[in-house]
């Protein structure tokens, strides 16, 4: 039923305005034939009768304002020819005395403006005497709807005629009575405004008010023009402007108006004139009604003059304005005021308050502290229990503790603030980790060196609900993708432990574990590798400086233990990462040639690698990686050497299928051939164990022959033959030519027994050409033949 009515209501607005349009047409197009033909009196008669559709009391603020668009556009043609008239050499004085005879007083007033600026421009009469009584014959309207329109439409006409100079300025006037003019004719608007509010019944109430909202624009054009005046300077605006637009916006005791206007007084005039007023501006807040809300109004004053203080061009504020001091006593005043504020509001105004004191007063975080201080003691009287980070207190809440963190541009700044951590502890689960996942995101974005084991302290203190479990967090799982993301970044921040000393460093290592220790299962395979590859790092950096500390590979060895310590944690939950970080770790210790570390890194890896690794593809992938891993190392002993090349040879001929077997026996082979040996006095030499290659390729080759599949065979085959041309190469005497040739005969006859893939072709071909190469084209030409 509404919305049927709401139609009917349109339906009607529009018929109306129509009708109006036609009138006005007719009379236009009557008017301009006049003017065409010099018939001034029919013109003006013909111009009253287009002016009188204005006086409609049937048309919405919407459709009046549509009305009102045309009728001046029309207006526009009857100034031109007056203004030809003038150049003519007609007097404008005595038409100026003729219109004021119309029937109608809209109509009246409308003609009187218009031919009002004629007058203005013809300099027959003076302009301040002229503008002073147009501003005041406008009160003979006092319909709302109407006087609004009527008033716009002589601010509009003026606003090129306005005196702007200082002085008397004689007949001409100067920027006071422009001044004058302009306050005038706002304090008029604004009780035509105000009045609105008040007609009709109480059930049209809502209405009432989003009509006034539409013309709203029309009221503050007041101010906008008042900005516009160029001789207005600091002294005049503080003495002549604000103190009269306070005046008439404290007066008119009506909420819509108040909060309108002071954001109008705010947004056009400049940043420079609020610095010099904020003795008038601030103290008219406390004296606006209670329903109006102030919090926007404070807040757009704070958030302008941050602006301005943060640009290049603004010169800064001036040392004599303690801006922080006067915004901080005022949001207190406001809040101890108004007993009802809302908790949002006295966030929003304390997250103003603190941007302000970023942007002005970077270095001072005693302000920022304050800020949260003070937001912290309203939460304490008005709150009995923890803030829930998703209600809208809670948002806006963490938008306020978010500011220092985007604001800073070193985010660990943060650190310092006194009630940081104490108003992170007025939060629930949520809030909490909303706010550390902020934290943590902005250091690893901004790369911010954590230096220091007290930082890290505190650091990991804020952190907390992303490092280990907490008391009052939900029950059920969180989303394992949003998890996984959020203990990565705990892992990249690791990367930013960066103290001045090695020393200093593993203390910072120390304190990293320790606290990502306490993580659980879940948390440390994301966050424990990275203080491993640390740990790592570290124990190169006493190595690089091993001139200068006589103490460097003990120091070395407690980081290797250390190291060690950390994976068998890690052990439990991800297995095969840990094996990784063993051989990792090995390599390290190689490195700094502490053999006993690295046979038990490698010996860890092996019983991982026996124990806890199933699949068959990740054992193949596995046992690759090892005899990479144990092929450059270059500090063990003959023994132990000899144990770990032995133990990769057999665990490669367990592999569950054979291709893996094959080519993991042939990999090992590497081992007895390139593989290194420390001697008792440190000195390293590759093994050269031909026997033993020769051994590892010849049961390579024979599990190729095992294989059912005799496409998988072949391409084995090839490989095999790969593998015996490189050491031949390399000089294994026991790999001779004719043993070559015999392998290759085999390979050939093998290929022209089957259907050959493209693959394996290639493969064969690109082996072929290596020969032809490498020079031995005519050692092996009867076979290649």
């Amino acid at each position: 039923m509404p919305q049927v009515i709401n139609t009917a209501l349109i339906e009607n607005q529009e018929k109306l305005l129509a009708e109006a349009r036609n009138q006005v047409a007719r009379n236009a197009f009557d008017m301009k034939t006049c003017l065409d033909n010099n018939k001034m009196m029919d013109a003006l008669k013909f111009a009253s009768n287009m002016l009188g559709e204005l006086r409609t009391s049937l048309l919405s603020p919407k459709s009046y304002y549509d009305l009102y668009v045309g009728i001046s556009d029309e207006l526009q043609h009857l100034e031109q020819f007056l203004l030809d008239e003038f150049q003519k050499g007609n007097k404008m004085s005595d038409l100026y005395e003729l219109v004021q005879y119309a029937g109608n007083i809209v109509p009246r007033l409308y003609l009187l403006v218009t031919v009002g600026m004629v007058y203005i421009k013809s300099s027959e009469g003076s302009r301040k005497d002229i503008l002073k009584d147009l501003v005041e014959m406008c009160r003979g309207v006092q319909h709302p709807l109407r006087g609004l329109f009527l008033r716009n439409y002589l601010l509009q006409c003026s606003r090129n005629q306005l005196p702007d100079t200082e002085g008397s300025g004689g007949k001409d006037g100067s920027v006071e009575d422009s001044i004058q003019f302009i306050l005038q004719n706002f304090a008029e608007m604004n009780k035509l405004w105000v009045r609105m509010q008040h007609q009709g019944h109480t059930k049209d109430k809502d209405k009432r008010e989003k009509e006034r909202l539409e013309l709203r624009i029309l009221v503050g054009t007041n101010l906008v023009r008042l900005s516009q005046l160029e001789a207005i300077d600091a002294a005049v605006y503080q003495k002549s402007v604000l103190p009269n637009l306070l005046e008439q916006v404290i007066k008119c005791k009506d909420a819509i108006a108040q909060q309108y206007l002071m954001e109008c007084v705010i947004q056009v005039f400049p940043d420079e004139l609020h610095l010099q007023t904020l003795n008038l501006l601030l103290p008219a807040c406390a004296d606006l009604l209670e329903t109006v809300n102030v919090k926007e109004i404070i807040i757009a004053l704070i958030d302008r003059l941050a602006s301005y203080a943060h640009r290049a061009d603004s010169g800064g504020i001036p040392s004599d304005i303690k801006l922080f001091e006067i915004f901080s006593q005022e949001v207190a005043i406001v809040i101890q005021s108004r007993v009802e504020i809302p908790l949002d509001d006295v966030v929003a105004l304390y997250t103003s308050l603190m941007n302000l004191a970023l942007k002005c007063y970077a270095s001072r975080i005693d302000y920022v502290d304050k800020c949260l201080c003070s937001c912290m003691d309203s939460f304490k009287k008005k709150l009995s229990s923890l803030v829930e980070g998703n209600s809208s207190t809670g948002r806006e809440f963490q938008r306020l503790m978010k500011v220092p963190v985007d604001l800073y541009e070193d985010t660990l700044t943060v650190l310092k603030l006194e009630n940081y951590s104490k108003a992170m502890e007025l939060f629930d689960y949520n809030g909490r980790k909303n706010l550390a996942l902020h934290l943590v995101q902005s250091i690893v974005d901004k790369a911010c060196v954590i230096s220091s084991t007290e930082q890290a302290e505190v650091l990991f203190g804020l952190l907390s609900p992303l490092i280990k479990d907490q008391t009052d967090q939900p029950k059920e799982e969180p989303d394992q993708e949003d998890f996984s993301e959020e203990q990565w970044l705990m892992g990249r921040l690791v990367n930013l432990l960066q103290a001045d000393t090695p020393d200093q460093q593993f203390l910072m290592l120390n304190t990293a574990r320790k606290h990502f220790g306490t993580g659980g299962d879940s948390r440390i395979k994301h966050t424990l590798p990275s203080v491993v590859f640390a740990a790592c790092k570290l124990v190169m950096a006493y190595r690089s400086i091993k001139d200068e500390d006589e103490r460097w590979q003990m120091k070395c060895e407690r980081i290797l233990k250390f190291s060690r310590e950390t994976i068998m944690v890690l052990m439990k939950v991800k297995p095969e990462l840990s094996m990784k970080l063993f051989l990792q770790a090995a390599i390290v210790a190689d490195q700094v040639g502490v053999e006993t570390f690295v046979y038990e890194f490698v010996t860890q890896a092996l019983s991982i690698y026996e124990e806890d690794i199933a699949d068959s593809r990740a054992k193949e992938a596995a046992i690759t990686l090892m005899i990479g891993s144990f092929e450059q190392m270059r500090s063990l002993g003959q023994e132990n050497q000899e144990n770990l090349c032995t133990k990769c040879a057999q665990e490669s001929s367990r592999l569950l299928k054979k291709p893996g077997q094959c080519r993991g026996v042939a990999l090992s082979a590497h081992l007895f051939w390139t593989g290194k040996v420390c001697d008792e006095n440190g000195e390293v030499t590759e093994r050269r164990d031909g026997k033993r290659v020769m051994e590892c390729l010849k049961k390579s080759g024979r599990i190729a022959k095992q294989c059912m599949d005799k496409q998988v065979e072949v391409q084995l085959l090839v490989e095999v033959l790969d593998s015996y041309l490189l050491f031949h190469e390399k000089g294994n005497q026991h790999i001779t030519t004719e043993f070559v040739k015999q392998v290759l005969s085999k390979v050939k006859e093998e290929l022209g027994s089957i259907e050959e893939e493209e693959a394996m072709k290639k493969h064969f071909d690109n082996t072929l050409a290596h020969i032809q190469a490498a020079g031995n084209g005519a050692t092996y030409k009867d076979v290649l033949a």
